[in-house]
């Protein structure tokens, strides 16, 4: 393209005053209008990092969440998830780039006439490209340990100037000099060489599938702590903690793929949080207050210890984590995080399977309050296949699975049939595709196997487009349009990616 390098300032504005965080009161600064097609500016959309400083990019190039030392760690920028909700994010927050063409007032690329943003293949380092006219911008972000780096391309009359209110993220931040070029191929190198220790995919898988599963074993190495193997469920407000369960479907992933060493470490980690403490934890294994532990994170983080090796089994490791719950599941919250109850998902996590089946005997389903048949069909019914394989439940599984798969649409399903809204969820999506092909083996006892298997790839293509171009997978997204409405990309969606894939084209 001929372009030049881009004239990069970095500019560290001082804001004063509070942040209000209701988004009700007309003084309260609006989140600017994202293009068409694409999300709001300051949701992220791309993760950056390889286990050490972590940061979230949005669909504009805008550095929106920057967590150290790792991804559950200490926030150097503030964009509140309350803020993201009620559409007030100043167009300030976190690191924002402005581009001035010819003599004009430098704009910020969600003005843009078009962006697009990708990933350098085998690798944690994310390109946003933008056209304004026939003007053309590109902004490079990779991270290592402790730094962020970027490096800017324009086209001849434009310039890029990067603005910041945060200036401890500033400080983290290295921009076109021998520093920033050093660290992004650096990043490339190193997580490519990560990559190539993944057990591959059967031959036969497509090249979409061996795409989703690469790029997902690279969000999750992004989003796991090198350190401590702690894992976020997301670079982002409010998601940048330690669920039990998500962490322990991650150390699951990384075990089915061959990273014994992370999966060890991960779990390690699980095994030494205070499960009955919390629902969520910090990345130094803290608690975090305001939600009481959930019905499932014993029966998670066992069948994390069994797939790791580090328990013989999943019932033994239960037995030695049970002592923290004097109850394991009943009048505890799922992972809807709903009100307490007796839900389905902590049944059979914690192996209530005996009564799963007495509330499943007059319709044969698996209802999320297994003994309300108004409460709903649960996708957490795909969780009695994988992981915890409760045998006597596989036939109402199977029923339950199939009845909500063909309710979703294009981009995938809900978590259940009394969920409040009709957005599709990826994780639901990728763990009912996992189980559905798990149930599709010769030696599962499946009655109709070609039945599974289909559904079971009918899901996994709902979520390659429910993904976002640069291939990250977000917790849900618009049931019409398949934008991103929240935190991407979902280490717990990727996750289950993972195992779906490797289920469907076993390597």
């Amino acid at each position: 393209m001929g372009w030049a390098r881009a004239v990069l300032a970095l500019v560290v504005v001082v804001a004063a005053g509070a942040l209000l965080l209701s988004g009700g009161s007309g003084a309260d600064p609006r989140t600017p209008r994202g293009l068409a097609g694409e999300p709001p500016p300051f949701l992220g959309t791309a993760v950056v990092g390889s286990g050490g400083l972590t940061a979230a990019i949005d669909a504009y190039g805008d550095v929106v969440d920057m967590r150290v030392p790792g991804p559950a760690g200490r926030a150097l920028i503030v964009n509140p998830a309350a803020r993201q909700a009620a559409g007030s994010v100043p167009a300030e927050t976190g690191i924002v780039p402005w581009v001035s063409l010819k003599r004009g007032s430098p704009r910020p690329l969600w003005t843009a006439d078009s962006v697009a943003q990708r990933y350098r293949r085998g690798s944690n380092v994310v390109v946003t490209a933008a056209r304004f006219g026939q003007a053309r911008v590109r902004i490079v972000y990779g991270a290592d340990r402790s730094r962020l780096a970027c490096l800017t391309d324009a086209s001849a009359g434009a310039r890029v100037e990067l603005r910041s209110r945060e200036r401890a993220a500033a400080r983290r931040l290295h921009c076109d000099d021998d520093s920033a070029r050093a660290i992004v191929h650096a990043v490339e190198r190193g997580d490519r060489e990560w990559l190539r220790r993944a057990q591959p995919l059967a031959d036969a898988a497509p090249p979409w599938a061996v795409a989703m599963y690469e790029r997902s074993l690279l969000v999750l190495h992004a989003l796991t702590d090198r350190r401590s193997g702690a894992v976020a469920a997301g670079a982002r407000d409010g998601w940048a903690y330690v669920w039990p369960r998500d962490a322990a479907a991650v150390a699951i992933a990384f075990a089915a793929a061959g990273y014994d060493r992370e999966a060890e470490g991960t779990t390690r980690f699980l095994l030494g949080l205070g499960l009955s403490q919390a629902a969520r934890f910090h990345g130094d294994g803290s608690p975090v207050r305001g939600r009481a532990a959930q019905g499932d994170a014993i029966g998670w983080v066992a069948a994390a210890a069994k797939a790791t090796g580090l328990i013989g089994s999943a019932r033994h490791a239960a037995r030695i984590l049970a002592p923290a719950f004097p109850t394991p599941w009943r009048d505890r919250a799922d992972y809807q995080e709903g009100e307490p109850g007796d839900y389905l998902g902590n049944a059979i996590a914690a192996d209530g399977t005996e009564a799963v089946l007495l509330g499943a005997e007059s319709s044969g389903q698996l209802k999320r309050q297994p003994w309300e048949p108004g409460s709903g069909l649960d996708s957490a019914a795909a969780w009695a296949v994988e992981p915890f394989r409760r045998h006597s439940l596989y036939p109402a599984a199977g029923r339950t699975m199939l009845a909500l798969a063909r309710q979703g649409g294009r981009f995938g399903i809900t978590p259940g049939e009394d969920w409040q809204g009709i957005d599709p969820w990826s994780a639901p999506t990728a763990w009912t595709a996992w189980s559905l092909a798990a149930l599709a083996r010769d030696d599962a006892g499946s009655p109709d196997a070609a039945t599974d298997r289909h559904e079971a790839l009918r899901l996994i293509a709902d979520l390659g487009r429910a993904a976002t171009p640069a291939g990250t997978l977000p917790e849900r997204v618009d049931v019409r349009t398949g934008i991103p409405t929240s935190t991407t990309p979902l280490a717990w969606s990727h996750a289950f990616a993972i195992l779906a894939l490797r289920e469907l084209w076993p390597g």
